[in-house]
């Protein structure tokens, strides 16, 4: 039997982070918020907020194995996220008729943005309460009009 040529190995281009690598920055922006809970969803991590349901997830594609964001977006935030960007945002599978977001995370990923959406997200979903005692958590990025 021959060994693989290295060329071979080397044609493919370097691979970003990994999941876990993913998973463990995304779960310390999460929990740095009030009141965040962490729960598994198809053994990936969901956060919630106050006991009320899931703001995002982490999912890994059951076709191609990337790495996404679901998250829960205002209304008309979904249909121009994924207008402007569809290479990055798309409607994902059963939540995404409720307006919620998928954000790719193997393409140019920000994670000065991914933390503006998660606190979006839990702005969104947190007890308004929590929300006026947390006035100093900003809202994530805006769309443009």
């Amino acid at each position: 039997m021959g060994s693989i040529p290295i060329s071979s190995t080397m044609d493919h281009p370097p691979r970003g982070p990994s999941v876990d690598d993913l998973v463990d920055r995304f779960r310390e922006i999460c929990l740095a918020l009030p009141d965040v809970e962490e729960r598994l969803n198809h053994g990936m991590p969901t956060f919630g907020v106050a006991k009320r349901p899931a703001f995002c997830n982490l999912h890994e594609s059951p076709v191609d194995g990337r790495p996404n964001l679901w998250f829960k977006a205002a209304p008309g935030v979904q249909a121009e996220l994924v207008e402007q960007e569809p290479e990055r945002f798309f409607v994902p599978p059963y939540v995404g008729p409720r307006g919620w977001v998928g954000l790719r995370l193997d393409v140019d990923l920000d994670w000065d943005e991914v933390a503006g959406v998660v606190k979006e997200c839990w702005r969104l979903t947190a007890p308004r309460r929590l929300v006026a005692e947390h006035d100093e958590i900003a809202t994530g990025p805006q769309v443009s009009e």
